[in-house]
């Protein structure tokens, strides 16, 4: 276990990958640097790669103080043994009090393995982080400074707030897409340390011999204009409406998990808690009920347009326009509406 230090830094696991960061770790250093400045510390960022120290100064950029930097070609690769070998190394060396990390594939791998080795706690999936105090009700001791951890909970039913007493550092994973990203200052300045892990080959049990990543069909998270359907929608077939008015609108099309799970589309396009979480400018929500899981991924777009036959659905609730309808008749007449607009233009 880590001893408890108080004034111990905020990191962000930078994660990378050929060379090019992820967007997640990105994404975070703009909460991360808001919990930072809070609790009056330094915001790091862990770099592990081989040859990454030009990603660095990006880091910096988008709010890091300092960037710890391991460099070593058998980090090339991204391997669990490996990796956290390295970073269990670097939290014991500098005991930070908060790691944090976005839950992608290699985030949501590596981790519970650090909060393993540390016997620290891990909280996956947050769609919030707040530092707050905490007085325990059986001895009535205030615990101040910790960090609230917020995530769904119970199936998305309620929203849990988690907090470790006195198992640090405290760690979490974050949503993508949930945090705005910051905008990048190149006059910030920063401090890159270079780190000498100890890594050998008998650290990483595969042997790499290519990596093949297949990008996403669609990238939801920089689209401005969202149209989403739902199972409402009815069919495979029927989806062509949600379709045609994405082309219609130059917007993205995107769906519910119900309806990806009936197959009117695939995962890439999913939006909710265990899809893509996004914040466009339009979000479009056609035969969408409105589930709190949905919710979770679209409501902080910046204004949402809902079409649903049931006036009750839990959809309007957070909606800036509401159509009750039929959607079989409502978005041809939407489509008709655009295409006309556009012609008089």
């Amino acid at each position: 276990m880590i001893e408890v230090n108080r004034q111990g830094e905020v990191w962000v696991f930078a994660e990378q990958h050929n060379g090019r960061l992820e967007e997640t770790p990105l994404e975070l250093m703009s909460k991360a640097r808001h919990l930072a400045d809070t609790l009056g510390v330094k915001l790091a960022a862990a770099l592990l790669g081989d040859r990454a120290k030009n990603l660095a100064q990006t880091l910096i950029r988008y709010g890091a103080d300092k960037v710890y930097l391991v460099e070593h070609p058998l980090l090339g690769h991204y391997q669990t043994n490996s990796y956290a070998k390295v970073l269990f190394d670097l939290i014991h060396k500098h005991k930070p009090q908060i790691v944090l990390y976005g839950a992608t594939i290699v985030g949501r791998d590596l981790a519970p393995r650090i909060a393993s080795a540390t016997k620290a706690g891990l909280t996956a999936d947050c769609t919030d982080l707040q530092i707050g105090d905490h007085t325990t009700v059986k001895d009535g001791k205030l615990h101040d400074n910790l960090l609230f951890q917020i995530r769904p909970a119970f199936g998305g039913n309620i929203i849990a707030t988690i907090i470790n007493l006195d198992r640090w550092p405290q760690m979490a994973t974050v949503r993508e897409g949930v945090m705005p990203m910051p905008d990048p200052d190149a006059s910030r300045k920063g401090q890159i340390i270079t780190e000498t892990v100890k890594v050998e080959q008998k650290d990483l049990p595969l042997q790499i011999l290519e990596e093949h990543k297949r990008p996403k069909k669609v990238d939801l998270k920089a689209a401005r204009i969202i149209v989403a359907g739902g199972a409402g929608v009815g069919s495979r077939d029927n989806f062509k409406l949600i379709w045609d008015l994405a082309n219609c609108l130059g917007a993205a099309p995107a769906a519910t998990r119900a309806a990806v799970d009936l197959g009117f589309i695939d995962h890439d396009h999913q939006v909710g808690q265990t899809g893509t979480t996004v914040r466009p400018s339009l979000y479009v929500a056609v035969g969408i009920s409105g589930a709190i899981q949905h919710q979770a991924g679209m409501s902080q777009s910046a204004k949402i347009v809902a079409v649903n036959s049931d006036p009750e659905a839990p959809i309007f609730d957070i909606a800036h326009y509401k159509i009750v309808g039929d959607l079989n008749q409502v978005v041809p007449m939407m489509i008709k509406a655009v295409k006309e607009k556009s012609i008089k233009d």
